[in-house]
């Protein structure tokens, strides 16, 4: 009479017949999905898989259910990011709000301190979110909200004499209306419409935020020599706008491409250099002044990087 013992585990299947001469085992096998035998070479029919609850029926879900599952999940994960993203966007503004009623900074840098840093700290939110089709739409909801406060400001319906004196240059509340509700408006497209895995819209937030806002700080201190065509601007703030925008578009090119979102090439970087350079000459014209640059620089960035990015 001869007895059996079955070893199983996940590593190796050995089985031996006490008494016998029979010897049957397995070689040892590593868990794969679907435990392929092209792969592994089974000597036991018992061997063991990690995976054979999935192909029995009755012990899994419905495949319905578990992507309407996940489905939930990334809806959940993109509403947390989502407030995640507002809140240090309204927590930005307030930290600059502070400073300008401690007047660190003389006022108009504190302006440009803002317009650069909110939308520039904005993308770095961008990867955190899923790859759902309702990503881009809830990223959106930080700029959006910022919409609504400028326009609830600009019409004087909310009063912030703080914030007002942070983001307009004359201290006018409904200057809000303008530069600073078309810089929310930038935000949104590019995120809704756009998003992480164009570069428009890198190209778009990056010379607005980084070139229009350096610009106007270096032409300040340095623009003794102005612009034949505008005296209102100088050299060296379209050359510091031109640099600015086209460094931190690479940067964020480079940024997006380690998540697998924008792939580098020097085509590329090419393509963003000539979208700062016409960016940078379009803020120099003197319709950008009658237009508001926030309005002329995105739109420059949007219609020519459609073309050439």
């Amino acid at each position: 009479m001869s007895t059996e013992v079955s070893l199983v585990s996940p590593i190796r299947s050995i089985h031996f017949e006490v008494g016998s001469v029979r010897r049957a085992a397995s070689l040892p096998v590593l868990p794969s999905r679907g435990c392929r035998k092209s792969r592994f070479l089974y000597l036991s029919s018992k061997a063991p898989c990690w995976d054979s609850k999935i192909s029995r029926g009755g012990d899994r879900k419905p495949m319905a259910s578990v992507a309407a599952g996940w489905s939930d999940n990334l809806l959940v994960h993109d509403l947390c990011t989502a407030a995640l993203t507002s809140a240090v966007a309204l927590g930005l503004l307030k930290f600059w709000e502070e400073l300008a009623k401690l007047r660190v900074f003389e006022e108009k840098l504190s302006r440009k301190l803002v317009h650069i840093s909110i939308g520039l700290v904005f993308m770095l939110f961008w990867p955190l979110f899923s790859s759902g089709s309702q990503a881009p739409y809830l990223a959106a909801l930080a700029p959006g909200i910022n919409i609504i406060r400028m326009i609830l400001l600009g019409l004087g319906i909310w009063k912030n004499d703080a914030l007002v004196k942070s983001m307009s240059r004359s201290g006018d509340y409904r200057e809000l209306l303008k530069g600073p509700l078309y810089y929310a408006l930038t935000l949104t497209i590019a995120t809704a419409v756009f998003w992480r895995t164009s570069p428009v819209s890198l190209a778009a937030v990056c010379n607005l935020c980084a070139g229009d806002g350096v610009a106007d700080i270096v032409g300040r201190r340095f623009g003794h020599q102005k612009l034949p065509y505008n005296r209102n601007k100088s050299i060296s703030g379209s050359i510091a706008m031109a640099s600015a925008g086209f460094l931190a578009s690479v940067v964020y090119m480079h940024y997006f491409s380690l998540f697998g979102f924008i792939e580098e090439s020097w085509g590329l970087v090419l393509s963003l250099l000539v979208v700062s350079v016409a960016s940078a000459i379009v803020e120099s014209l003197p319709i950008s002044t009658e237009l508001d640059d926030n309005l002329t620089v995105p739109l420059t960035a949007v219609l020519l990087g459609s073309l050439v990015l």
